[in-house]
């Protein structure tokens, strides 16, 4: 048995135990809300303001219940501004693991930290933005641009954090794909692509039970998200079935009546960050006494939070708040696993790695130590100084320790007796006589990004290009005309065009380590070394332009054009060649796949189950079983990420193939087993506009499943009659 089937079921048991159901939770909240008076119910609906409460948003108690006054704290990663906690791995670095079961304990272990602290409600996971720009800002803060696997990653996260009695927080809801004038622009699309690309992990994380939901700062199709009724009621509310709450971001209100009436819970922090812009607290108590807002909608809204705060527990033991707690314990062990397994090989000539104690390496790149200022020394993580570990802005935290890259291999060098000469500098001045005799020069490059309240070095939120920072094609260049044996380290928030790295014959491995947070270096020895096998896959397309994406960051709306094409979708429905495609990763072995069998029956028409968490019953259940035979044909032990696509018969008009189901495996040498994939029926079902329902097209379905997008091993074919 795999091991995330183990795990699974040891978390799922330890959910059961700590929360309610929906139907109980909101049964505890019916009788709260009959108990408290009206300026009660105003004040669990409004944020008390910004920095007056020890959280970044903090409503205040109502005694009459027992109710706290509620802790709200960023962020994606882990707690924001906490003194003794941990720093996770991001989430782009996360979905890179393509492992469910690290997924989930990264949402347990931050959950218990978060507890550990008091805290209620911990603001992420992330999938908005989803990453259709390559360049936008904060997409390594979710789990990229595919909504299969950004989907699967919500629930896991989520489930996890809610197991401890944590509240979850769902955000950035919607279509807030770039920080360039991210609270003026209009994300304008069709109805397809905002159910088929957009709401899909959405719709995950409110079927895994999703406490609350953060709106965003945009426009939808002309109307702020936070007062738009069809996102927030008819969408989230109503089709797909969300019982838990709706938060503003932090300052993302700009009306009352009209975001109360269209579905908004409860708005963050209460005010603008001077003081001013206050839409609820008295402004919407006097909205309800003159009828502007029903008082069944302020109800509503009340129960809402109530249930949630219920559905957790949190009635009951909850601790007091205090960022300063020692929350650590053993989590460290998930970071450097979830940094590890997330590493991706793109590039071995020669099988230059692992290494096997060299004589002598030479280190080059700023990025090889800790930023010399201190691991923490720019604000939110505002600037690439040293080693990279995490983006910048609000959805960072604070490093508890930083293990450098060039720290963990002296450690290592020390132990094989390997000489190591080091240049922490990006001048390619000094380059020759670093590497000078060395029997692999090791250089690392990096690209960040992050929230567009901080700018970096000219890059306001959203990278500038998706070049490599620092002169980094031109350092690799020098290391590469001085040594013959180069290994490219990248830590980067998404991709980076690799063609000048390419072209440079004496690179001879690549090694995609992404965003590892604060075992950086720890988990980039257990790669170039081998005592891990490398088992990552990229979960985004490196392109070998940045114009083949076909999107970018707009100064003004954005019409979303490309509709269902994003990333892979486009590469493939335009004929693209990638430079590494979607799902692409190496390993130190080698794995075959056999003998598909795809087995089930499922029939044509529109979903018509009664709605749940996420949506009509019926699209959740399972109607279709693939399973595939891999083995392990290469010397040492590995894990493999079987990846299965979907192409939908041709009148569905959707892209060629899409991400439908991955597992992953771990195999010794010789071994084989089964993999099986559950679809279900939404997995099959395309949106019609018409109807407005999801149906599964009649037709024959093309089965794929391989070790990525492009890397397709074995296929079959199912008929919809």
């Amino acid at each position: 048995m795999m091991r995330s089937s183990i795990l699974t079921v040891a978390f799922a048991t330890a959910s059961a135990a700590a929360t309610l159901d929906w139907a109980a939770a909101y049964e505890k909240a019916n009788a709260s809300l009959a108990k408290v008076s009206q300026n009660d119910k105003i004040n669990i609906v409004t944020g008390v303001g910004w920095n007056k409460g020890p959280c970044v948003g903090n409503t205040a108690a109502a005694s009459s219940i027992n109710y706290p006054q509620l802790c709200l704290q960023d962020g994606p990663l882990g707690i924001r501004f906490a003194t003794n906690a941990n720093a996770f791995v991001p989430g782009i670095h996360v979905a890179s693991t393509w492992d469910r079961a690290l997924m989930r304990e990264r949402g347990q272990f931050m959950a218990e930290e978060t507890k550990g602290a008091g805290i209620h409600v911990l603001l992420g996971p992330v999938s908005g933005p989803l990453g259709k720009n390559p360049t936008g800002g904060r997409n390594w803060e979710g789990f990229g641009p595919d909504p299969y696997l950004q989907g699967i990653a919500m629930a896991e996260t989520i489930e996890g954090m809610q197991s401890v009695g944590v509240q979850a927080n769902a955000k950035h809801y919607i279509l807030n794909e770039q920080e360039l004038n991210r609270e003026t622009m209009s994300s304008n699309l069709d109805d397809r692509t905002m159910h088929e690309i957009y709401l899909w992990p959405f719709a995950d994380a409110v079927h895994a039970n999703v406490a609350s939901v953060m709106c965003s700062y945009n426009k939808i199709n002309g109307t702020w998200t936070c007062e738009n009724p069809y996102a927030l009621d008819t969408l989230l509310k109503k089709e797909l079935g969300f019982q838990g709450y709706v938060m503003t971001d932090w300052n993302a209100q700009h009306s009352t009546a009209p975001a109360a009436t269209s579905g908004l819970d409860m708005t963050m922090p209460g005010s603008d960050f001077n003081g001013g812009s206050i839409y609820w607290g008295s402004k919407l108590s006097q909205a309800v006494s003159s009828g502007e807002v029903p008082q069944s909608r302020l109800d509503d809204m009340v129960r809402r939070i109530l249930a949630a705060w219920y559905l957790l527990g949190q009635d009951s033991g909850y601790p007091a708040t205090n960022l300063d707690a020692d929350v650590q314990g053993t989590h460290k062990t998930n970071i450097r696993a979830t940094a590890r397994d997330g590493t991706v090989l793109l590039k071995n000539e020669g099988n230059i790695l692992p290494l096997k104690k060299p004589a002598k390496l030479g280190l080059v790149g700023s990025a090889a130590v800790v930023n010399p200022q201190g691991m923490n020394a720019c604000t939110d993580q505002g600037c690439n100084t040293g080693a990279l570990g995490m983006g910048w802005g609000s959805g960072t935290a604070s490093y508890p320790y930083f293990v450098a890259p060039a720290d963990a291999i002296k450690a290592r060098a020390e132990a094989d007796g390997t000489e190591i000469s080091l240049s922490a500098s990006d001048s390619t001045s000094s380059v020759s006589s670093t590497v000078d005799g060395a029997d692999a020069a090791i250089v690392f490059i990096t690209s960040d990004s992050g929230e567009g309240y901080i700018t970096v070095e000219d890059n306001a939120g959203d990278r500038n290009n998706l070049d490599p920072w620092h002169n980094g094609n031109d350092l690799v260049k020098a290391v590469a005309a001085a040594n013959d044996n180069v290994i490219v380290v990248v830590h980067a928030v998404g991709p980076v065009i690799l063609e000048t790295v390419l072209a440079q014959p004496n690179v001879k491995a690549i090694v995609w380590a992404g965003l590892p947070s604060q075992e950086n270096g720890n988990a980039l020895v257990d790669i170039l070394y081998g005592d891990a096998n490398p088992s990552g896959k990229l979960p985004y397309t490196i392109a070998k332009s940045a114009d083949d994406y076909g999107t970018s960051v707009v100064p003004g709306n954005d019409d979303y054009k490309e509709g269902l094409f994003v990333d892979y979708r486009r590469f493939d429905q335009d004929g693209i060649e990638p430079r590494y495609e979607f799902g692409y990763g190496i390993s130190y072995t080698n794995f075959t796949y056999s003998d598909i069998f795809v087995d089930g029956r499922p029939t044509s028409g529109p979903a018509t189950g009664a709605i749940i968490s996420g949506g009509p019953a019926d699209l959740w259940e399972t109607v279709l079983t693939v399973t595939v035979t891999i083995t392990n044909t290469g010397e040492v032990q590995g894990a493999e990420v079987a990846q299965l696509y979907v192409g939908f018969p041709e009148s569905a008009a959707t892209p060629p193939k899409q991400l439908r189901g991955f597992e992953k495996l771990a195999l010794e040498p010789g071994a084989k087993d089964n993999v099986a994939f559950e679809l279900k029926r939404r997995d099959i079902s395309i949106w019609d506009t018409e109807k407005q329902s999801w149906i599964v097209p009649a037709g024959t379905f093309n089965i794929s499943v391989g070790s990525s997008s492009r890397d397709i091993r074995q296929t079959g074919t199912l008929e919809v009659p």
